[in-house]
């Protein structure tokens, strides 16, 4: 069995990822091939906690712009999310992954509310714990709660898992076939040049927290597993 790089990692998939190449909704092959990368992942000895984003559902930013209130707006997003982290529960506990949910808004019904400690502990006990509802708060991206979950559970690195796009690009690979990757990059350089790693809260905090990030394509093979690894896919973006 590989030996696994890291000990406990926080995985932000993105909403889109979800998706697949459909472009919109859930499809259940690419969340099935998610699950068994992270049941490898865990059979690796890896604590494994994860926060999923919503935009294969809803997109807050387009509600705005289409005239609708932006709290209400960013709160459906959030309902989003915790649509994906149960399709991806049912996933993992599908393929024997003993699964913990919890929720940064009040949702009982299905999930645990968010109490760090308490995920601390099933991740102590090889479960793994999926954040749903991104912080709670609204102006707050998915990625921020990804880099926000990410230190108060004490993980090594945060791993962003994009939708057909391995690493950060200079511009948008999929409309410019020219565009460069970067395969190393500083927390301070990506803000500088405003790359799309992520959204600026969320870099800040992974610069303040010296919390490194590694982007890759979630659809190349078995990514999750190489990258747990210490494989170099992708892009890393450290402190260093």
């Amino acid at each position: 069995m590989t030996e696994p790089r890291y000990k406990r990692i926080l995985l932000k998939i993105s909403g889109e990822a979800f998706s697949g190449k459909a472009g919109y909704g859930i499809d259940a092959p690419t969340i099935n091939h998610v699950a068994i990368q992270i049941k490898h992942v865990i059979e690796m000895g890896v604590g494994v906690a994860i926060v999923v984003g919503g935009g294969n559902i809803w997109r807050g930013i387009k509600a705005e712009q289409a005239g609708m209130d932006r709290v209400t707006a960013d709160y459906a997003g959030m309902l989003a999310t915790v649509i994906n982290a149960l399709a991806l529960q049912d996933a993992l506990e599908r393929n024997n992954v003993v699964t913990r949910m919890q929720s940064a808004i009040g949702i009982q019904q299905v999930a645990e509310p968010y109490i760090r400690r308490r995920a601390i502990r099933h991740l102590e006990k090889g479960r793994v714990v999926i954040f749903a509802g991104g912080t709670g708060n609204p102006y707050m991206t998915s990625d921020t709660a990804a880099a926000l979950r990410a230190i108060e559970i004490e993980a090594e690195i945060l791993f962003m898992a994009k939708n057909q796009v391995d690493g950060v690009f200079d511009s948008d690979p999929r409309k410019n076939p020219q565009a460069k990757k970067f395969d190393h990059l500083t927390h301070l350089e990506a803000l500088n040049l405003r790359l799309a790693v992520m959204d600026a809260t969320a870099l800040t905090l992974c610069l303040e927290n010296r919390l490194p990030i590694i982007v890759f394509n979630l659809q190349a093979d078995s990514s999750i597993e190489r990258a747990a690894s210490g494989e170099k896919i992708g892009t890393l973006v450290s402190s260093e």
